[in-house]
């Protein structure tokens, strides 16, 4: 096993900690309201396990990032990691519903399996090359929400909604095991002191490369939060979808992230990180446009829509690795910070645009605006790409 203080990890092992931050969101959804019934509590209390873990993890990702750049990828790893196994059978023996949400609030820790996987990638190989590796952990992030629901039905199922935070507690022991043999230290360029560490903030925070890259993922991604806010309007309002079809067709923004991020894996590390984003900015605006087109033509139908959905997610898919590869390029002795920021950012203009989803899309317009909403961020990412560009160019000339 590599022990040695700069040794990297296996990609499997940062595959796993990232995998399992998505599942901690997601694997006990089905069993909402049987933890509600257990606890005799209103379904809306027991809902803040998923508002108030994501309102937390927004936080803890502008807390993590700095830490690690201070002390290292590996302690704050591992720590978290532990919390999160502490904080899993604190929940699975859970007795009121009060105690319950304090546990889940802390599993939010995990959140660091996915900050600081990716920059631990950046902190081993070179940009072009860590966009090609984030598109593999991009993969794990599109399998896991489609695999987590499944999983924690069944396990309800068969042992009960406790089943699924003993499930969690496992999972995390086998990580942190994982992790202690597995990841030695990548980051060697550890500042002294905070103080040291504050003087480099203004190089990052005044970087119009970071922000850029920045919004072009944050903005990337709220199009997924309006397709998931805004789409089962259209399901039923629109194409008269029953539930179960509707799960199938909510797939296919997942299934073109997965095959986006393929494609960067594959391919990211023989292109200029720009040029992978573009083909990616271009792809996302192009579906929701020919999408708009159709439903105006009056070609409303399954294909028109999640065909123009499909689009976004494979843009997305080629757009995050190397979008996230550019902004933890910028400082590389602020890797960990400028991850955990964007990863912030990402959330909470995500949650912005979720919000404005749910006043703008009604039954009565919910094709076309869901699309347009889908455009708009689309083009927002496409122009904060536009403007790295411009800032890239003026700094060759």
């Amino acid at each position: 096993m590599k022990l040695s203080s700069a040794s990297p990890p296996h990609l499997i092992t940062l595959i796993l900690l990232a995998a399992l931050a998505t599942l901690s969101l997601n694997l006990f959804l089905p069993s909402l309201a049987n933890i509600a019934a257990d606890f005799q509590a209103d379904y809306a209390v027991v809902n803040l396990s998923i508002a108030g873990y994501l309102a937390v993890t927004a936080v803890l990702q502008l807390v993590i990032g700095p830490l690690s750049d201070r002390y290292g990828r590996r302690p704050i790893l591992l720590i978290a990691v532990a919390l999160f196994v502490a904080a899993s059978l604190g929940c699975a023996l859970s007795q009121d519903v009060w105690s319950f949400l304090a546990f889940r609030i802390l599993q939010g820790a995990i959140i660091s399996g996915w900050v600081l996987s990716l920059a631990v990638i950046r902190d081993t190989v070179p940009a072009q090359q860590a966009a090609s590796l984030m598109g593999y952990l991009s993969m794990a992030m599109a399998v896991a929400p489609m695999l987590g629901p499944m999983l924690g039905g069944v396990l309800d199922a068969l042992f009960g909604w406790r089943a699924s935070f003993y499930a969690f507690t496992g999972f995390g022991v086998a990580l942190l095991v994982l992790t202690w043999l597995d990841l030695g230290e990548t980051n060697t360029s550890k500042a002294a002191t905070f103080g040291e560490q504050l003087h480099s903030y203004p190089a990052l925070l005044g970087s119009g490369r970071f922000w850029g890259y920045a919004l072009c993922m944050a903005f990337s991604t709220a199009a997924f939060y309006a397709f998931l806010s805004g789409v089962p309007l259209v399901a039923r309002g629109t194409l008269n979808l029953p539930p179960e079809q509707l799960g199938f067709y909510m797939g296919s923004i997942t299934g073109g992230f997965f095959l986006g991020s393929f494609l960067s894996g594959r391919y990211a590390k023989r292109f200029a990180l720009t040029t992978t984003i573009l083909c990616g900015r271009i792809l996302a605006c192009l579906g929701p446009s020919l999408g708009l087109i159709f439903v105006f033509s009056g070609l409303i139908n399954e294909l028109t829509i999640f065909g123009a959905t499909l689009c976004v997610g494979m843009g997305n898919g080629l757009t995050i690795p190397s979008a996230n590869a550019g902004a933890l390029s910028v400082r590389p002795e602020l890797t960990g910070s400028a991850s955990g920021l964007a990863g912030a950012l990402m959330v909470g203009i995500g949650a912005l645009v979720a919000t404005v989803t749910g006043l703008i899309v009604t039954e009565g317009n919910a094709a076309p605006a869901l699309l347009a909403l889908m455009l708009a961020c689309s083009t927002f990412a496409l122009l904060s790409l536009l403007w790295v560009r411009a800032l890239e160019a003026r700094t060759r000339s």
